[in-house]
C-alpha cells in the first residue's frame, strides 16, 4: 500500500477494512469469541478482536492461525479463518460456511470462480469432492487451468482445527507451512471437505490503493442498491456516496452527488438536496437539506425543518418547522419549533478557548446578517434586526437591535468621487 498505515486499517466507506470484517463476523455469529493474529510492532491493529496474537516469524498461514493456540484450544464451536484485507464478504456467506462443518464435513472451504486465476490457489476435486488445495507455484500446468480457486477463508467442524493444523509441514516450493493443506490431511483420515462457492467480488483481496477502490467501489455499489430496494428514492445513484452505517428511511430522497460520512440517519420522507454533506446528523421525517449544505457531527434536525443552500449546522438541534434557509452557520445552539434564522446569520460559539451556547426561542426571527455572540438566549417569539450584533439575552417578544445608527450626508458621494477622481489624474 505504500502507507504507514498498516494494511488493514486502511478504510472502506469510513470503518477500516478490519472492522469490516469485524463487523461480519459479529452479523454472521453474534457474540463469537474472536482473535486477531498480527506482525511485529502491530499491537495498534486490534480492532474488533477480544484478543490479539503476534506471529514473530512469517512462517505461513498455518503457522499464524496456530499462534491463536489459546483461542483453538478453548473453542467448543466451529472456527473461521478470515482475512483482515477481505472486507466484502456477506454474514450469510459465514453463515453457510459454519453450517456446513455442523452437518458432517471437517472442513469448508470458502471458493469463487476468477475471472483470472492466476496468482490463487486452485481448489482440486473428484467426483465433485474437495480433495486438496493447490498453491499455484506448487500446481501443475493441468491444475493450473482449474478456475475454482480459494479464498483463504474457511471454517473447521468442532475439535477438528488443532488436529489437523499440528500436523502441517512446509515441504513446499516456499518453505511455509500451508493452511490450505489442511485439507489433504482431513481427507487422508477419510474425512470430507465442502466447498461453499461465492461471487468474487466477496472475496477481493485488498493490497493496493487501486484495489482500495475497487472495494470501495463495490460496497457503495451494494449500499445504494440496498438504499434503493428499502424504499429511498436516489436520483443519480452514481454519485451518491455511502458510510458502512448509514441508514435511510422509506421515501427519502436523495439528489446527485451527496455525501453520507459515518453516524448518519435520514427518517421516512426527508429530502437531501444536492452537493450536500453529511457526517453524525440525525435528519427527522419531512425535513430538507441543502442544495450545498453541510452537516456536521450532533446536528439533530426536526421534523419539516428547512436548511438551505450554503448552511453549515454543528452541534446544534433545529426543531419542528425551524428554517435556516441561506449562508448561515449554526453550531452550539438549539433553535426553537417554528423559529426562522435569516440570510447570514452566524452564532459566535468560539471564544478562542471555550464553546457556548446559543439559545433561541420558538418562534423566534433573526434578521439576516446577524451574529449572536455566544452564551446569549433569544426569547421565544423574539425578533433580531438584519445586521445586528447580539451579546445580551432578548426576551421573550422582544425586539433588539445592535448595529452603529446610519447617517446620510447629502451630496457626500459626488463629492468624493470628484475628489477621488482628481487624486488619480493627477
Amino acid at each position: 500500500m505504500k502507507s504507514r498505515l498498516p494494511k488493514v486499517l486502511h478504510p472502506i466507506a469510513g470503518l477500516s477494512m478490519l472492522g469490516h470484517v469485524a463487523a461480519t463476523v459479529e452479523a454472521a455469529v453474534a457474540g463469537a469469541a474472536t482473535g486477531l493474529v498480527i506482525g511485529p510492532h502491530m499491537e495498534g491493529v486490534t480492532a474488533g478482536a477480544a484478543r490479539s496474537f503476534v506471529q514473530k516469524d512469517r512462517l505461513g498461514t498455518a503457522h499464524a492461525v496456530l499462534q491463536a493456540r489459546p483461542l483453538l484450544e478453548a473453542a467448543e464451536g466451529p472456527i473461521l479463518v478470515l482475512y483482515g484485507d477481505t472486507p466484502l464478504i456477506r454474514p450469510e456467506t459465514l453463515r453457510r460456511l459454519v453450517s456446513a462443518v455442523t452437518q458432517g464435513p471437517a472442513i469448508a472451504v470458502l471458493g469463487f470462480r476468477a475471472a483470472d486465476p492466476t496468482g490463487y490457489g486452485r481448489l482440486l476435486t473428484r467426483d465433485g469432492q474437495l480433495t486438496a488445495i493447490r498453491e499455484e507455484r506448487d500446481a501443475t500446468d493441468e491444475e493450473r487451468r482449474i478456475d475454482l480457486c480459494n479464498s483463504g477463508v474457511m471454517a473447521f467442524a468442532p475439535g477438528k482445527a488443532l488436529g489437523l493444523l499440528d500436523r502441517i509441514r512446509n515441504d513446499n516450493a516456499k518453505g511455509e507451512f500451508y493452511l490450505t493443506d489442511a485439507v489433504a490431511l482431513a481427507v487422508a483420515d477419510g474425512e470430507s471437505a465442502a466447498i461453499i462457492e461465492c461471487g468474487e467480488d466477496e472475496v477481493l483481496g485488498v493490497n493496493t490503493r487501486a484495489q482500495l477502490a475497487e472495494a470501495e467501489a463495490e460496497f457503495q455499489a451494494r449500499a445504494r442498491r440496498a438504499a434503493m430496494e428499502e424504499g429511498a428514492t436516489l436520483v443519480a445513484p452514481d454519485t451518491v456516496f455511502f458510510s458502512h452505517d448509514t441508514k435511510l428511511g422509506r421515501d427519502v430522497v436523495v439528489e446527485p452527488n451527496v455525501v453520507f460520512a459515518p453516524g448518519v440517519v435520514v427518517e421516512d420522507g426527508a429530502t437531501i438536496r444536492a452537493f450536500s454533506h453529511l457526517e453524525g446528523a440525525h435528519v427527522s421525517s419531512g425535513a430538507t437539506v441543502g442544495p450545498y449544505a453541510r452537516l456536521r457531527p450532533g446536528a439533530r434536525i426536526g421534523e419539516s425543518v428547512h436548511i438551505g443552500n450554503f448552511v453549515e449546522i454543528k452541534a446544534a438541534t433545529i426543531e419542528r418547522g425551524a428554517k435556516v434557509n441561506h449562508l448561515s452557520y449554526v453550531g452550539d445552539a438549539r433553535v426553537g419549533e417554528g423559529a426562522n434564522v435569516g440570510a447570514g446569520t452566524i452564532t459566535c460559539n468560539y471564544d478562542g478557548f471555550s464553546k457556548h451556547v446559543t439559545d433561541i426561542g420558538a418562534g423566534a426571527f433573526i434578521g439576516s446578517n446577524s451574529a449572536l455572540v455566544a452564551p446569549v438566549k433569544i426569547g421565544d417569539g423574539a425578533y433580531v434586526g438584519s445586521g445586528s450584533v447580539i451579546t445580551e439575552d432578548v426576551a421573550t417578544d422582544a425586539l433588539a437591535i445592535g448595529r452603529g445608527r446610519q447617517v446620510a450626508k447629502a451630496g457626500r458621494a459626488r463629492e468624493l468621487r470628484e475628489a477621488l477622481g482628481k487624486k488619480k489624474g493627477g
